[in-house]
């Protein structure tokens, strides 16, 4: 069974979908921290961001391996590096590179080969499984997408106003949104799910019941 998360940055797809995932007893797919890899290690090798080929050649030689909750890049586990707002700044880069997303989603659907599966991203139902039982679009409102993205850069030791936080989100979306290859939106057939004054169990409750109506 194949459940995708989709939604726009800072709606807690990542932490939901993986607490759903270990509740359900699914393998978890964090298919967004896959694009931050990319671009960590394309800030690491000091790559020129305007040549999009060579940015596509370097994914291609990259090993990611996810294994919630940890991330690792050829070896490396960089599950907090590829959280740092010079990475998300970058990552549209990747997200945005047709040969980087078809590689991506090539990689996704073969995780996801023969097992059952919560994945999150952008475009988890719309293209990488359009046929997925169960379908969900996670979102919440931008101010309270921006205060959750600024209290964990917070928590982190990062130094950074909630006003630029909620500019770069508002960007974000719309980079999102707009976007040639993979954009963010909801598929025809997701149920929508507002998760502004829900804590995170509560959320995770929504979305087991959701999968439940789904199974057959």
């Amino acid at each position: 069974m194949i459940v995708t998360i989709d939604g726009p940055a800072g709606a807690g797809k990542s932490s939901a979908a993986n607490a759903l995932a270990q509740r359900l007893g699914f393998r978890f797919l964090d298919t967004g921290a896959m694009y931050r890899a990319v671009a960590l290690a394309a800030l690491q090798r000091g790559h020129d961001f305007q040549q999009p080929e060579a940015l596509a050649d370097l994914a291609r030689g990259l090993r990611i391996a996810l294994e919630p909750p940890q991330v690792f890049l050829d070896g490396v586990d960089v599950t907090e590096a590829i959280r740092e707002v010079r990475v998300t700044a970058a990552t549209h880069y990747a997200a945005d590179n047709h040969g980087v997303r078809d590689l991506m989603v090539q990689r996704q659907r073969a995780m996801a080969q023969g097992r059952n599966v919560v994945t999150e991203g952008r475009d988890q139902g719309t293209v990488v499984f359009p046929r997925a039982e169960c379908k969900v679009f996670l979102t919440a409102t931008p101010q309270e997408r921006a205060r959750r993205r600024w209290a964990e850069l917070t928590e982190r030791g990062e130094q950074i106003e909630f006003d630029e936080v909620l500019s770069q989100q508002v960007e974000r979306d719309r980079r999102d949104e707009t976007r040639e290859c993979g954009p963010l939106k909801k598929a025809a057939d997701a149920i929508e799910l507002l998760t502004d004054g829900l804590s995170e169990a509560e959320v995770v409750d929504r979305l087991e019941q959701l999968v439940r109506a789904c199974q057959p």
